[in-house]
């Protein structure tokens, strides 16, 4: 079954969704199965995800223009990879990709590739960058919110409070409040 999604940004490109529409329901998209979003690709996308669930094993979800699908490299690869658990085929047909067929899996292997070259390369920096602003003093890492309130965990403890509503008080987990606790030891009464 051939499935359709058409998105517009702004109420604005109405032009272009009609165009969208036309061309998915010229291809063979039935009615019932054309999803139209009116939603920018940086927020939110509940029809994106409703088709990502409505799609099924066999099924061919056809989009007009990748940027109509996806926000990025990475979110492409997201969707193409949750796609392919399902069974379910991707057409982009200003790209002429096509996951159905050979030429179509080795076209999204190689953007699989980039996506993980991109994300290697990126975390070579962030590590090099570190490193830098270590030797320049600069950096000291991320500071433990929860061991900042240490003394608060210990005060609270004393007064009798549990550790899940130590935990709910102070905004930090239950795991960090019982180690906090193994690490001061037991609290002295009215300490």
């Amino acid at each position: 079954m051939l499935i359709g999604l058409a998105r517009t940004s702004t109420d604005e490109q109405k032009a272009g969704l009609e165009a969208q529409v036309e061309t998915l329901r010229k291809l063979g998209v039935e009615n019932d199965h054309l999803f139209i979003e009116e939603a920018s690709s940086v927020g939110k996308r509940p029809v994106l995800d409703e088709v990502l669930k409505f799609c099924r094993k066999n099924d061919t979800l056809v989009v007009t223009s990748l940027s109509r699908l996806a926000r990025s490299v990475p979110h492409l690869w997201e969707i193409v990879q949750h796609l392919e658990k399902k069974g379910v085929a991707l057409r982009i047909l200003d790209l002429d990709i096509d996951t159905s067929t050979p030429n179509g899996r080795l076209m999204m292997t190689l953007v699989g590739g980039i996506v993980q070259w991109e994300r290697e390369i990126m975390l070579e920096r962030q590590k090099i960058g570190i490193a830098k602003a270590r030797r320049d003093g600069k950096f000291r890492g991320r500071v433990p919110t929860a061991r900042r309130q240490s003394a608060e965990v210990a005060k609270l403890k004393a007064e009798s409070v549990a550790p899940s509503d130590i935990a709910k008080r102070l905004k930090i987990s239950r795991a960090s409040v019982y180690r906090i606790l193994s690490e001061t030891g037991p609290s002295e009464p009215g300490a």
